[in-house]
């Protein structure tokens, strides 16, 4: 099956770069481009594209507030557990985000996650790992591995917006409680399963049930609820 992508960045000539690295690949298509983020809206809108890749600093809407709308719809896809909910005023249905952006020096990463996106890509990227990471995202998983999860999230969630409270997980079990935290520190399943002497099956379990229960988008949102709950701190 065909990968819709939207490719949006106020740089024609990095669209038109990517757009001529994925074009040579025989499972995503580029369907259309924006250069900011209101048109990535509308565009996302009319064509409903697998995957938007999504530029952060661009003029008039930027791509943060253009992530949270498209995603506001996500109750509207099947998520990982099987479950579905209705889609939210303003959503865009079951298009997913990966946020395109310079690590290095780019600091709304944490703004993006939080407003619903699914992964990253950087500029510099080799092609392999770009292909890579829309195809995860597509899949319905985040493109983060359990090793940069440690290095990225650990960078941007120890900065929470000013005078905010952590946020009180409820409604799951002590055991739920110590996979989230897991989790949160960027372990795999099987390194949950080692950690916790229990299969890997079971955590991949344990796992399932918290997108459920936490209504989480996937397992980058997992590991905010971790940080933004106080049971995984960021490292100093």
């Amino acid at each position: 099956m065909t990968i819709r992508v939207v490719l949006t960045d106020d740089q024609p000539l990095v669209r038109a770069g990517l757009r001529v690295l994925l074009a040579d690949t025989s499972d995503i298509e580029v369907v259309g481009e924006a250069a900011n983020g209101a048109e990535a809206v509308q565009l996302v809108r009319e064509l409903r594209p697998d995957v938007a890749v999504m530029d952060i600093r661009m003029p008039g809407m930027d791509g943060i507030e253009a992530t949270r709308i498209i995603t506001a719809g996500s109750g509207n896809q099947t998520g990982a557990d099987g479950s579905s909910g209705r889609s939210t005023e303003g959503g865009t249905g079951r298009t997913r985000v990966v946020v395109l952006t310079t690590f290095d020096d780019d600091e709304y990463v944490y703004g993006a996650l939080r407003a619903g996106a699914s992964g990253f890509l950087v500029k510099d990227m080799v092609l392999e790992d770009i292909l890579g990471a829309i195809r995860v995202v597509a899949a319905g998983d985040a493109l983060i591995a359990p090793s940069v999860t440690r290095r990225l999230i650990g960078e941007f969630a120890g900065r929470p917006e000013p005078s905010r409270r952590p946020r009180a997980i409820e409604g799951i079990t002590e055991r739920e409680r110590e996979v989230l935290t897991l989790v949160g520190q960027g372990m795999s399943n099987s390194e949950i399963a080692a950690q916790l002497f229990i299969s890997v099956a079971t955590a991949k379990a344990h796992v399932a049930r918290l997108f459920t229960k936490l209504d989480a988008r996937d397992r980058v949102h997992l590991v905010i609820m971790a940080y933004e709950s106080g049971l995984v701190s960021p490292p100093r």
